[in-house]
C-alpha cells in the first residue's frame, strides 16, 4: 500500500480584522492583521516540517470583499511561499466573491497570473492533483450564491421556504455529481465546500457574514464515497460525523485567529489529515491565537470593589490577551471604584488591549421611569431612560437635545 497523502486543511483567515488592535509602527500595519498573518506562518513552517503534499484553503481569505492592496500582498506573499512547498487548492468563499459579476474576486489574480502550483475553485467540478506521494482527487463547492445556483430556475410564485429548498436540492444535485465522478477512481478523494452545514454550531462569523446562507444537509456530505471533507465557512472547529460509523470526517478547521469575544473559549488552528482510500486519519493543530479573556464581578454589595477587582486581574494570567471587564455595580460601590488604578494593573499585568470596563450600576427602583411615567413629557421620559441605562451627563444632552428635534419635526 502506497503512503498517505499528506493534507493541511485551513480556512478563513479573514485578513484585515482590525479590530482590538492598534498601529504597527515598523509595518504601518495593525498589531491584530499582524496576529492573523502570524498564524499563517505558524501554518506554513508547519506544512515545512511535516512534509505536507497538498494544501487545501477553504475560503475566505479576506475580512472584505474589496481588500486593500496591502492585504492582497500580504496574503500573496504566504500562498507563494505555500505552493513552493506543495500545491494549493484556494477556494471562493462569500468573503471573495465580488459585490457583482463583472468584477473579479480578491483572489482571481492567482488564476490570471497563472500563478505555478497554486489551484483557484470557481466551481463546482472534480480536479486530479498530482503530488508527492501520488495523485488526489479534489472536489471542489465555493460558496453557492443564490444567482449563480439559480440561474435557468423559474422561481416565481414560490415563498422564500420554497425557494431555499430548491437551492438546497441544487446544491445537493451538484455534490452529488462530484461524487458519481470520482465514484469510479482508485485515488484518494476529497471534498472541499465553503457553506453552513445543517446542524453545526456557529459563533461569531455571523456578525460579518456576507450574503444570505444556503444550508447543505449533513447527509449530502456524509457520503463514503468520500475519503475527507473540507470544510469552510464556519470559525468554529468542529468534525460533524465523529459518531458516524462508516462515514467520512466532515470538518470545519475552524479559523486560525480569535476575531472577537464570541469565540473566547474556541480552539484555532488548522487540521493535519492523512489521506488514503478509506483509512483517511486526521488530527487538529492548535495556533497560538491571540487569548481574549473576560473577568466579570458582581460588585453591588462589595465595600471594596477596586481591591476586588485588583485582587481578580492578578490571580489571571493576562499577558498579551485581549480583556475586557464585565462588572455589576449599585451606585454606592459604583463612586468607590477606581477605575484607573484598574486600568493600570491590567497595564502592568501585560495584557494586549483593553476591551472595555464594562459597568452595569443597579439603579433604584424608584429612578427606573418614576411612579407616574403618564404624565411625563417625550423629553422627560427620555431624560429619565438614559439616567437608568448609566448614560453620563454629556452624552445625555446630546441625545436629548437631538431627540427634541426629532419632536419637533425639524
Amino acid at each position: 500500500m502506497s503512503d498517505p497523502i499528506r493534507l493541511l486543511h485551513f480556512a478563513d483567515t479573514h485578513i484585515g480584522v482590525e479590530n482590538y488592535g492598534k498601529t504597527d509602527p515598523e509595518t504601518g500595519l495593525s498589531t491584530r492583521v499582524r496576529d492573523f498573518l502570524r498564524r499563517m506562518d505558524e501554518m506554513y513552517a508547519y506544512v515545512k516540517e511535516h512534509g505536507v503534499d497538498i494544501v487545501i484553503f477553504a475560503g475566505d481569505a479576506f475580512k472584505t470583499r474589496n481588500p486593500s492592496p496591502t492585504y492582497q500582498r500580504e496574503f500573496a506573499y504566504r500562498i507563494s511561499d505555500l505552493a513552493e512547498l506543495a500545491p494549493v487548492v484556494l477556494l471562493v468563499g462569500n468573503h471573495d466573491v465580488p459585490p457583482n459579476v463583472l468584477r473579479a474576486s480578491s483572489i482571481e489574480i492567482y488564476d490570471t497570473l497563472r500563478v505555478p502550483n497554486v489551484h483557484l475553485a470557481t466551481d463546482y467540478e472534480v480536479t486530479t492533483i498530482e503530488t508527492e506521494r501520488g495523485p488526489v482527487a479534489v472536489a471542489t463547492a465555493p460558496y453557492p450564491t443564490r444567482s449563480w445556483l439559480l440561474r435557468g430556475v423559474n422561481t416565481a410564485g414560490m415563498t422564500i421556504p420554497q425557494v431555499d429548498d430548491k437551492l438546497r436540492q441544487i446544491l445537493a444535485d451538484r455534490i452529488d455529481d462530484m461524487a458519481q465522478q470520482v465514484e469510479q477512481l482508485s485515488i484518494p478523494r476529497l471534498l472541499t465546500g465553503h457553506f453552513t452545514v445543517g446542524g453545526a454550531v456557529v459563533g461569531s462569523e455571523r456578525g460579518i457574514m456576507l450574503g444570505r446562507d444556503v444550508s447543505v444537509n449533513l447527509s449530502t456530505l456524509a457520503d463514503e464515497r468520500w475519503d475527507y471533507v473540507a470544510l469552510g465557512h464556519i470559525h468554529k472547529h468542529q468534525n460533524l460525523t465523529a459518531k458516524r460509523e462508516g462515514a467520512p470526517p466532515v470538518v470545519y478547521s475552524g479559523s486560525l485567529e480569535r476575531i472577537d469575544f464570541g469565540e473566547e473559549g474556541d480552539k484555532k488552528g488548522f487540521c493535519y489529515v492523512e489521506l488514503s482510500r478509506n483509512e483517511t486519519t486526521w488530527e487538529f493543530v492548535p495556533s497560538a491565537a491571540r487569548p481574549f479573556v473576560t473577568l466579570r464581578a458582581d460588585l453591588r454589595a462589595d465595600d471594596t470593589p477596586t481591591q476586588t477587582v485588583l485582587a481578580m486581574i492578578r490571580e489571571r494570567d493576562l499577558k498579551q490577551a485581549v480583556v475586557r471587564l464585565l462588572l455589576q455595580f449599585s451606585p454606592e460601590t459604583e463612586a468607590k471604584f477606581n477605575e484607573n488604578a484598574v486600568r493600570d494593573a491590567l497595564r502592568q499585568g501585560e495584557a494586549f488591549y483593553v476591551a472595555a470596563v464594562g459597568k452595569d450600576v443597579e439603579q433604584p427602583a424608584r429612578m427606573r421611569l418614576g411612579t407616574s411615567p403618564e404624565g411625563l413629557t417625550p423629553t422627560e421620559l427620555l431624560e429619565r431612560y438614559l439616567q437608568t441605562k448609566s448614560v453620563g451627563t454629556a452624552r445625555r444632552e446630546q441625545l436629548v437635545s437631538a431627540a427634541e428635534r426629532i419632536f419637533r419635526g425639524d
